[in-house]
Parts: C-alpha cells; structure tokens; sequence
C-alpha cells in the first residue's frame, strides 16, 4: 500500500476517533486525536512523498525536487539542537526543506560502542517529530566514520533500520541514510554487498522511502557507484561529500560525470571550509560549488548544527542559545548558510553578494590573527596556522617504530606507553601539490595516567603543515611535532584520545622511525 494511501487512511481514522470524542463529551481525547491528526498530516505538504527517477529526486506530482537544509552535528555531543523552535525557524525564516539527524556509530558516544542506544533512538524519533511538525523532510544518518567500512557494525544497522522504519512507514518525509563515510581503503563492493543486505530490512516496512548509500573515499567516488549501482531496488541514491577550500573542481568533475551517466546523488554533508571540518572558508569555490549542484538539481545539507569552536560549526562558539537565532549568533559558515538558503529559497529572493561575503569575513580572519592557510607552520589546536603561537616540545623523545599500514588502513607509531593510529583520511591535490589528511588516536597501553603526550611523526619527504587540530603542531623538514594541548593531555591508563589530526602536503606519513613520549 502507497504511504499517501496509508496517510489518508490514517487520517480519515483520527478523524472519526475526534467525532466520536466529541459526542461522548471526552474533550481531552478530542484534543489528543486532534493532535495525531496534525501529526500525520503535516508531511512536507508541497512536494509529498519522494521518489527517483532516472538521475532525480522528484515528488508525488513527478516534478523534479532540490532539497536544501542542514545537519547535526553527533546527535549525543549536540542533542541540544534537536527541538522543535529551532526547526521552525530553520524552515521559515532560513527557507530550508531537509534536516539530517547524524548519529555517530562509532566514536565516544556512537550507537555501536559506548553511547546509550535507547536516548539516542529517541533523540532520532523526536528529531523525526520536529521535522515532521515544521514540513520539512528529515535524513536518518547512521553515521560511521571511525569504523571505516560499514560492514563493521551491519547487525547493529540492520536492528537500527528495522526500528525506525517500522517507526516512520507512514511518514512521507523520511529518508535514510545508511552509512555515511565509508573509508580507510573501503571499496565499493563491500559498501554495496552491505547495502544490499541492510536495504531490504527498511523496504520490509517501507517499500517506496528514499534510501542513500555512501561511496568510498569518505563519500567522494560517486564514479565507482556509477560504473555499477544498485539495481535490485528502486529509490536509492548515492553520497557525494566535500569541504569547498578542499575539494574543488576535480571532485565537482567526477560529479558532473556521474549524474551525467545517470547516476542520482545526493550531497547529505558539505561544508565552506577544509576536509578537517576547520580552516579558512572560500567562499568563491563554495559558491561554484552551489552552482554545479543547481545545475544538476542535486539536493544539498550543509555541516553542521553545533556551536562547536571550529569553522564548519555554524553557530558562534559564544552562543549558548538553542532557538531564537540571530545574524549576530551565527559563524561566517553560519551566515554564509542563512544567506545562501533565502536566496535559493521558491520566492525568488536576491543572492547574496559573494564577493561582500568574501570581503567580510576576510576581514574578520585578519583581525582574529587568522591565516588563509599559507602561513607559519607552527598550529595550535585552538587557533589556526599563523595565530603567531608556537608549538611546545614538551621534552626529549624517545625512538618509536611507524609500522606499515595494516588491512584497515591503520598506521600505528608506538613508543614507551603511547601507542598513536594514524589514518589517511583524504588525499587530493591543490595546485599541482598532493595533500594529505591523517586522523590520529592516541591510546596509553601503560599502567600510570598520562599528565602529556608528544609525537614526531616522519614523512617520506619535506612536509609542509595546512592545518592541524586538537594539538601543537609544528612542521621542520621531513617530521612533523606534535605536542597535546591544555585539554587532552590528560590520557587514563588504558584509555584513548581522539579527535587529534592534520593536513599536510608535499609527502605522507613514512615507515619508519618515529618519535613519541608520554
């Protein structure tokens, strides 16, 4: 049965339970069929429920649709976004149609390792709520990462899925996404073999919803899925991710070749700034990027909603507010967002000047100290590169071992207590010049807290630093030093750290020897 048929249904049910409440004199369960009555019909009202066609996202009237809005951050770091004022006015003053609710799976908190299952499926439900409430489409996100290939944890998805598409059958305004950012060297044959087995658990309770699958390379080669989709199932879609001072017209071509070939994608994540999810914005390939994406009707989500002290975030970290925004609440990613979404919004509304934009938040890097990414080599975990602060040794360190990279795509650099895992995030090139993102988790396999930590790392050749977060960083021939911060020093015996990495360009990480102490 068609979910409009289902709703009709369904509505044509409440109302008789409100009739019948009425004549019984019972106002409060009046009031309460009242309710379900709201709820079920207040589905995005314009487009109904969506499906694919061909390359395209189209409604129930078969006319093509765009979806444009924001995401979460960690639903258990940021719950607090997650209310029905702020989607309201995400909607209706910020124009947006789509909200995506990210719920890691495997970092500190995630579904799969140490967060607490039943908060975060309500946290989703009521997110689902909120969005239903407000006419706006919503994303389910199961959101691996660390855990690289999606088949890690595929139980663990399918008992997820099959609850919230129990939950949502009725709804026409949910999709989901099952696996974010496949990486660390996964291939698309095993993105698809779990798609394959995780798909058809949501289509046993919801035949017709729009399912997105992600591509290798933290969602990047869409080209891979073009060469061979899915093609025992109807609805499906496929993840392009990027980070505009990153990615740039290499990615937007492999893009344009994909849809170009047939295939329907969907930009669940994107930002203004670097792949790190910080650094300098550039809001000229941010805006080329808007462009391509119009020209293909490919809807986009903008990362993320979070007040977090990085350039992604798009609200000031100052900003304790969690509704009832104004342009003074929001980061330059933030107004960037706000501008961008009135100006793509159906009524036609003038664009913002891109250049104005430019220039103003320029201005506003210069005055905080902050660098385009040129600058000093030497980056501390709270300020960008050329803050003008330098890193801290730390002390001597001793001879570590970098062994070679594992089946995972894991590095490790082990010395004394501190055992460091590095993984190859990304790589592309910036005018000619290959480029290189590392992740690192610091574990303390020693008996005795650690107060501090410091690492070298060496390169295959002279490396020079673009950004680094959560740590000292400075870059001097072919090693890069890296010392903890006032924050994360602090590392429990038998305990990790994480959140720690970089962007370099010039060489990658050599096997080798290293340096690390605690």
């Amino acid at each position: 049965m068609k979910k409009t048929m289902r709703r009709a249904i369904l509505a044509a049910a409440v109302m008789m339970q409100m009739f019948v409440a009425l004549f019984a004199g019972g106002s409060a369960l009046a009031d309460e069929a009242e309710q379900k009555q709201a709820d079920i019909l207040a589905a995005p009202s314009v487009t109904g429920a969506l499906h694919v066609e061909g390359a395209h996202l189209v409604g129930s009237d078969g006319k093509p649709v765009q979806l444009r809005g924001a995401s979460t951050h960690g639903l258990a770091w940021f719950p607090q976004y997650v209310n029905e004022e702020w989607f309201r006015q995400l909607h209706n003053e910020w124009k947006a149609n789509v909200v995506r609710l990210a719920m890691y799976t495997a970092e500190s908190g995630g579904y799969c390792t140490d967060g607490d299952k039943e908060a975060l499926k309500v946290l989703v439900k009521q997110g689902v709520q909120f969005a239903t409430a407000c006419d706006m489409y919503v994303i389910v996100d199961w959101h691996i990462l660390s855990d690289l290939n999606p088949n890690v944890y595929i139980d663990e998805a399918k008992d997820f899925f099959a609850t919230m598409s129990n939950e949502f059958k009725g709804n026409d305004n949910v999709l989901y996404e099952i696996c974010n950012e496949p990486n660390g060297g996964t291939d698309w044959q095993a993105i698809k073999t779990y798609a394959e087995q995780v798909i058809p658990v949501i289509r046993q309770n919801d035949e017709d919803a729009v399912i997105i699958v992600g591509t290798p390379n933290w969602s990047q080669y869409v080209d891979e899925a073009a060469a061979d989709p899915i093609t025992d199932y109807d609805n499906i879609m496929y993840t392009l991710h990027y980070y505009a001072a990153t990615h740039k017209e290499d990615l937007r071509s492999r893009m344009a070749s994909a849809a170009d070939a047939g295939l329907p994608i969907f930009v669940t994540e994107y930002g203004i700034c670097d792949a790190s999810g910080n650094g300098a914005l550039d809001i000229d390939q941010a805006n080329q990027w808007i462009d391509a994406l119009d020209q293909y009707g490919i809807s986009y989500v903008a990362w993320n909603m979070a007040n977090k002290d990085e350039s992604s975030s798009i609200f000031k970290s100052s900003c304790g507010k969690t509704s009832g925004f104004t342009i003074d609440d929001l980061s330059d990613s933030g107004k960037w967002l706000h501008d961008m979404l009135i100006a793509h919004a159906p009524d036609g509304a003038e664009k913002a000047d891109s250049a104005g934009q430019q220039e103003n938040i320029d201005a506003q890097q210069a005055e905080a100290g902050a660098d385009s990414g040129e600058g000093d080599a030497s980056v501390n975990g709270e300020q960008n590169a050329d803050s003008g602060e330098s890193a801290q040794s730390g002390g001597d360190a001793g001879d570590a071992i970098v062994s070679g990279v594992d089946g995972s795509g894991v590095l490790t650099i082990t010395d004394g207590d501190i055992e460091a895992s590095a993984v190859l995030r990304g790589n592309w090139e910036e005018n000619g010049v290959p480029t290189y993102q590392y992740d690192l988790t610091l574990k303390n396999k020693g008996e005795a807290d650690c107060s501090s930590w410091e690492i070298d790392v060496p390169f295959d050749g002279e490396v020079k630093l673009s950004n680094g977060w959560n740590g000292n960083y400075s870059a001097e021939g072919n090693t890069l030093h890296i010392t903890s911060v006032s924050y994360n020093g602090t590392i429990p015996a038998g305990s990790s750290i994480r959140d720690v990495g970089f962007i370099v360009s010039g060489a990658q990480i050599a096997a080798g020897s290293a340096d690390a102490e605690s």
